[in-house]
């Protein structure tokens, strides 16, 4: 993909449920692209309806053909309410947020979530954007994905989101080694602070990783035993998702999983 086109269509990512209209200074100054460019790439997505433009405000949001194509995906890939029945169970029985996304080229992108309803919780929205190096989300999906996407993340920059965040690349690679092992991933304020989060991979019918579910807590509420129900309810949910969306987990992924399988 040309530079041009993939900087075009990284500017979709800014848009979302909590900023579903942005301006083209902002976009600018997000994307670090300068703002005559950024014009003319808005424009061009606005003729093919990716983007629209709000009257005289000058704020821009996603055009209807987005809707058109996420029609046409659910059509051929019907995922969004098999995902939203798992993540209800998950949030009922754990007492806390779950939440799936699916690749969209260096990231992650929200598709459901079912939040607890504690007064203390982690919130998520549809449609947020979940860097994959510094969430439980995206360490399981690249663990378990080929080397290309983990050689395309970890080429870029890759941002501090809080203090604990992993930036080394050689660490990182490791800590992937490490979770090809045990078939799921934990990030413990990496993302965000007093954010705990234990993610397991989905998978296509090829074998190939296509997202994660997660289960996201306040650190400081995160417990042993906390922790090993999230897990196991994890993987009996990863297994019945998968068979669900005709997904075939690799032998190694099958092979964790089977370490919590009720005797």
């Amino acid at each position: 993909m040309s530079s041009t086109v993939a900087k075009a269509l990284s500017l979709l990512d800014y848009f979302s449920e909590a900023e579903p209209e942005i301006g083209l200074s902002e976009l600018a100054r997000r994307s670090g692209v300068d703002k005559a460019t950024v014009h003319r790439m808005l424009v061009v997505m606005c003729n093919y309806g990716l983007l629209e433009k709000r009257g005289d405000a000058r704020l821009y949001r996603l055009g209807a053909g987005v809707l058109r194509l996420a029609r046409v995906r659910e059509t051929a890939f019907p995922v969004t309410s098999v995902f939203q029945q798992v993540l209800e169970v998950l949030s009922a029985e754990l007492g806390e947020t779950a939440h799936a996304s699916l690749v969209s080229g260096r990231a992650l992108a929200t598709i459901g979530v079912s939040e607890s309803n504690r007064g203390s919780r982690v919130s998520l929205m549809a449609g947020e954007i979940l860097p994959m190096h510094s969430t439980a989300s995206g360490l399981v999906v690249m663990a378990f994905s080929n080397g290309e996407l983990v050689d395309r993340v970890l080429s870029e920059p890759l941002a501090a989101k809080t203090s604990r965040t992993i930036t080394d690349t050689s660490i990182l690679r490791a800590r992937l080694q490490e979770v090809a092992l045990t078939g799921y991933a934990e990030s413990d304020q990496t993302n965000e602070d007093d954010v705990y989060g234990i993610a397991m991979p989905v998978f296509d019918s090829d074998g190939t990783t296509t997202g994660a579910i997660a289960v996201a807590t306040p650190a400081h509420r995160m417990t042993n035993d906390l922790r090993q129900q999230v897990i196991a309810a994890l993987f009996r949910e990863a297994e019945k998702l998968n068979y669900s969306l005709g997904g075939r987990p690799p032998a190694a992924f099958r092979t964790a999983a089977s370490r919590y399988r009720p005797d």
